[in-house]
């Protein structure tokens, strides 16, 4: 709310300035253009001096180097010394005058400046109130998240560690069945008379069973588990989303909002002082 407030200040100091404003525009669009250019001619330059420095580094003993036929012809656009000089001079010759301008424009607008500097400075500590205590709000709900996900966290290993129990469990009572179904098949070969439906062979059935239970049992409670681990993984991925959010909602608002905001121009530059 207080950053919308200074917005609306602003703009009603722009208010203030519609009298100039068109002047103001057209100074700055120079000055872009101007500032454009130069950069252009500084980074075409700066390129140049790269290539040049590494052409200066090659000797016969490189070994990046090779024939490149008709590479001593230039194109007829290339320009000479006298036209590479004047017109980096006539870059800077440009670039002063709208320096020029921008100063003497300055100057019509030091009588608003002078009253609305001091408005513009008292909003901006109220803002930078506000920033501070929303911060320390996020940065609050982001320890709150921080501690509930190492309470998921725990979780998540103490539900691992039931999962290969449970597993683990399976894969003994697997071991008994096996040993069981093996016991009874080994009896279905007893001869004649001998392949008698004894009290043992009604224990094994009996055995088998109860195994095969045990280990449904295991499996519907390791489906629970493993389901349970899901949930406890998607908890987890959305509070790390959730924090991750915080962090970087915190890192625009003190890393970027807040430090471009200590250097908000002081009373003395809004008018116009260095």
């Amino acid at each position: 709310m207080n950053t919308f407030k200074e917005v609306e200040l602003i703009r009603n100091v722009q208010e203030l300035l519609k009298r100039t404003l068109q002047q103001a525009v057209d100074q700055i669009r120079m000055n872009r253009d101007v500032k454009q250019t130069l950069e252009m001619d500084w980074s075409d330059k700066y390129e140049a001096y790269a290539i040049d420095e590494k052409c200066g580094r090659y000797n016969n003993q490189s070994t990046d180097i090779q024939f490149h036929h008709n590479s001593s012809k230039l194109d007829d656009f290339a320009s000479t010394p006298e036209s590479w000089a004047q017109f980096t001079h006539d870059n800077i010759e440009r670039a002063e005058r709208e320096r020029l301008a921008s100063i003497n424009l300055r100057t019509l607008i030091d009588n608003i400046l002078q009253d609305t500097a001091e408005d513009l400075r008292l909003q901006c500590a109220t803002v930078d109130k506000a920033f501070a205590k929303r911060c320390q709000e996020v940065d609050d709900a982001k320890r709150k998240l921080e501690g509930h996900l190492r309470k998921v966290l725990e979780e998540i290993g103490d539900q691992e560690n039931n999962i290969a129990a449970l597993k683990q469990a399976i894969k003994d009572k697997e071991t008994a069945l096996r040993v069981a179904q093996t016991r009874l098949y080994q009896r279905t070969f007893r001869p004649h008379i001998e392949l008698c439906k004894d009290p043992a062979h009604f224990r094994l059935v009996s055995e088998v069973e109860e195994i095969l239970a045990s280990i449904e049992a295991l499996k519907h409670k390791l489906e629970e588990a493993e389901q349970s681990l899901k949930n406890l993984e998607d908890t987890r991925m959305s509070l790390e989303k959730e924090i991750a959010i915080k962090v970087n909602s915190l890192f625009i608002d003190r890393q970027k909002c807040m430090a471009h905001r200590t250097r908000y121009p002081t009373i003395m530059k809004l008018l116009g002082y260095d």
